[in-house]
This record gives C-alpha cells, structure tokens and sequence, in this order.
C-alpha cells in the first residue's frame, strides 16, 4: 500500500539516548515515531533499543518528503559537535538548511 502525505508534514528530529547519543530521523509525526521507538513492538529502529529513555531534543518542520530525505541524510553524517551545536542553537528550518547547504525548493522562483 502506497500512502500519500501532504508536502508540508514531514519533519526531521533528533533524539537523545541514555548514553548521549543523538539519533536523527524523518517522519510525518514525531510524537508517533518516538512512540514507535520506545515500544518493543519492532517498529522502532533496531540502534534504538535498549537505548532508553529517549527524548526529542530537536525537531524541525520541513515540508515534502524529498526535501526531508536530504536533510536527514546530510545531518547524520555531521559530526557530533555540529549536531549538538544545531541542537543548543535550536536552529529555525532556513539557519538549518543553510547549515547544510540544503536548498530550500519552497524560496525558487
């Protein structure tokens, strides 16, 4: 089955784990998703369990789904020091985008 989701609903997150780790997802539902990952039902990701507790240190709107793809993919691979600066800064989405040099589809003319 292949669902379709409005171009605004999709966020990144970053969660903080027991250890200090920061993990970072995409998702249409954040509340959902971080409900996932702390069930044992197995629909969470594997690298989370037995991680907890987990709680959502960052999230941030971002629109369509590519666009989200992008930006998680480009954020997994900063380093530590930097996420944990986009955290503390609580980066707004452009400062975010900009961070990443992600372009922002929504700002073409």
């Amino acid at each position: 089955m292949n669902k379709t989701f409005p171009a605004c609903r999709w966020h990144v997150y970053i969660l903080s784990t027991r250890d200090g780790t920061l993990y970072t997802g995409i998702t249409t539902d954040v509340e959902r998703r971080l409900a996932e990952h702390r069930a044992d039902a197995g629909r969470g990701a594997r690298y989370l369990r037995g991680r907890g507790p987990l709680e959502v240190v960052y999230r941030r709107k971002l629109g369509d789904h590519g666009l989200a793809l992008r930006v998680e993919w480009r954020l997994k691979r900063r380093p530590r020091a930097d996420k944990q600066a986009i955290v503390s800064g609580r980066l707004s989405r452009s400062a975010l985008l900009r961070r990443l040099g992600v372009s922002d589809p929504s700002q073409r003319v």
